[in-house]
């Protein structure tokens, strides 16, 4: 092995004793086989490997191999991933697939059984995993958890395939992780007692607190799509043992610019704990699933970075398992060649797949909130030309579709506002959960001719309009790619640019799109079968 003998002098932070002396660590063949106490005159500071408690790797539309050459740059050496994304395009097959691509890695990825696949039945997904193919999954050594269980009416109201899911974890003594948003009260006591552990859901400190106090661990994110960093940081001092920091959903373009040290740097910066911080981004997501990551300690994999200093926070080097795996913000390495497996099977659609006619009553319309995957629902005339109801760019709302990707069905449609559009349109083949095809647009020729680009390429992510258009294919299962990650990253940018010359003001407007079928989440979302109710969990229509 490269380096296979090799020592370090610093500033060592032991987060297992909670201290910070200065010494030197001593590695052999991927262990640390001593560390010892000295007076050496290194500023620099060593420090447990970055691991984020909660990531689906898909979201960063790379293959986890260059998802792990840009996240290693950054400190990060392990992440806990719950493949729902590829598992409700490809089940079983799918979730195997991310776990021996991961093994092409120098990075330790710890995947879970996805609990909810599809999330619920008013979808349409490529594939279903009941209790007994997750069973399957929580019996090999290669699943750590029950990924998040979204389908919480499902917990409250002992759904059958529900509790056979969550009896299995226990079963297989593994963790099963949250996803809650908003609940509370006696609903929420039942939610835990069933054996919830997690939670990266929580959007205000109260609810976060009422979280912690029945015993859940609190995952702070702050991701592409949805960041509850600032509202949640201060638990760090009132429950530290019960915070892990995540990102949950992470675009190429800004993985680029940082990953859960982006987190710890910023907890520094308003003064919290620094080995309080520390243990969120790695001593207790390693103790919480049980993790094969080392901390710094005698005999531990050699899991660790070296940073220049606690204000500054830049990563000098990233070692996982003893080897240099980055240096200087340098990813050292290499690309790994990476077979495609895809589900897409509908067509082409045409202009007058989108029509609504108009019949002169009040509508429904998706609030779509910046930097937020909840929605609001109000109520609103559209505008009407010849009897069918078209886009008001003047007011704002616009038409969206949701194609069923699996198969050729009908096109769901719908109307939402905020998204700021001017002209064009944008499309993508990644929408949570089930990743149909959505598309928003300004007009009815203008969606279509985005959503063909998608089913063309058979998955990706396009911008059109008459004078520009930009198509990223996502060849594996229509949710990544297995080329270079910096360059994904510069293309989706690009993609993103276009949209806000299209007249959208939001941060990332495909992250937000692509959640606008998560029906999961409150309040008003479109799936491929119609407009539905979060709050009644039922689909509704349009007309009000």
């Amino acid at each position: 092995m490269e380096n296979s003998v090799f020592q370090i002098s610093g500033q060592i932070v032991d987060i297992v004793n909670s201290r910070i002396f200065k010494g030197t660590v001593f590695v052999e063949n991927g262990k640390i086989i001593n560390i010892i106490e000295d007076d050496n005159n290194n500023e620099q500071i060593i420090m447990p490997g970055l691991v984020d408690s909660h990531i689906h790797i898909e979201s960063s539309l790379l293959v986890p191999t260059e998802f792990a050459r840009l996240a290693v740059t950054h400190g990060t050496v392990a992440t806990v991933s719950d493949p729902h994304e590829i598992a409700n395009v490809l089940g079983i097959d799918g979730v195997k697939y991310m776990i021996e691509t991961s093994k092409k890695s120098p990075m330790k990825f710890y995947f879970g059984a996805p609990s909810c696949v599809p999330a619920t039945s008013f979808e349409t997904s490529g594939a279903i995993l009941d209790s007994k193919a997750v069973d399957e999954l929580l019996s090999m050594n290669d699943i750590k958890y029950l990924g998040e269980m979204m389908n919480y009416p499902g917990v409250i109201f002992n759904d059958n395939e529900v509790v056979k899911k969550i009896e299995s974890a226990k079963r297989h003594n593994k963790p099963i992780d949250g996803h809650a948003p908003l609940l509370s009260g006696d609903d929420l006591i039942k939610y835990c007692k069933s054996g919830i552990t997690t939670d990266h859901e929580c959007s205000n400190l109260q609810e976060a607190r009422e979280k912690v106090a029945l015993g859940m661990t609190i995952q702070i994110r702050k991701g592409s799509a949805a960041n509850n960093f600032e509202a949640l940081i201060p638990l760090i001092e009132e429950a530290p043992e019960k915070i892990m920091f995540c990102s949950d959903d992470m675009h190429p373009h800004e993985l680029i610019n940082g990953h859960i040290n982006s987190l710890v740097k910023k907890s520094i910066s308003l003064g919290y704990n620094i080995l309080d911080i520390i243990k969120a981004a790695t001593l207790t997501p390693v103790k919480h699933y049980d993790l094969e990551v080392g901390l710094l300690q005698k005999n531990d994999p050699a899991d660790f970075i070296i940073i220049d200093n606690f204000n500054d926070f830049n990563v000098l080097k990233t070692y996982i398992d003893g080897k240099l795996v980055a240096e200087n913000n340098k990813s050292l390495i290499p690309e790994t060649e990476i077979d495609a497996i895809n589900n897409f099977k509908t067509e082409n659609v045409n202009i007058d797949d989108f029509k609504i006619f108009d019949k002169g009553k009040n509508i429904k319309i998706i609030n779509a909130i910046s930097g937020e995957i909840l929605t609001e629902k109000i109520i609103g005339r559209p505008k009407s030309i010849d009897n069918y109801l078209v886009s008001d760019i003047d007011n704002d709302i616009l038409k969206i579709a949701v194609i069923n990707r699996y198969e050729k069905k009908k096109i769901s449609l719908g109307f939402i506002k905020n998204f700021g559009l001017k002209k064009g349109a944008i499309a993508s083949s990644v929408a949570h959960d089930s990743h149909n095809i959505v598309v928003i647009g300004c007009s009815d020729e203008e969606m279509a001719h985005a959503a063909n680009m998608i089913i063309n390429t058979k998955g990706g992510l396009a911008a059109w309009s008459r004078d520009k258009n930009i198509c990223v294919p996502l060849p594996i299962a229509g949710l990544m790619t297995n080329k270079d990650g910096k360059k994904i990253a510069a293309d989706y940018q690009a993609l993103v640019t276009l949209s806000k010359e299209f007249g959208s003001k939001l941060n990332d407007p495909f992250m937000t799109m692509g959640f606008m079928s998560l029906l999961v989440i409150p309040k008003l979302k479109l799936s491929d079968k119609g407009l539905f109710d979060c709050e009644k969990f039922e689909l509704t229509t349009l007309y009000e």
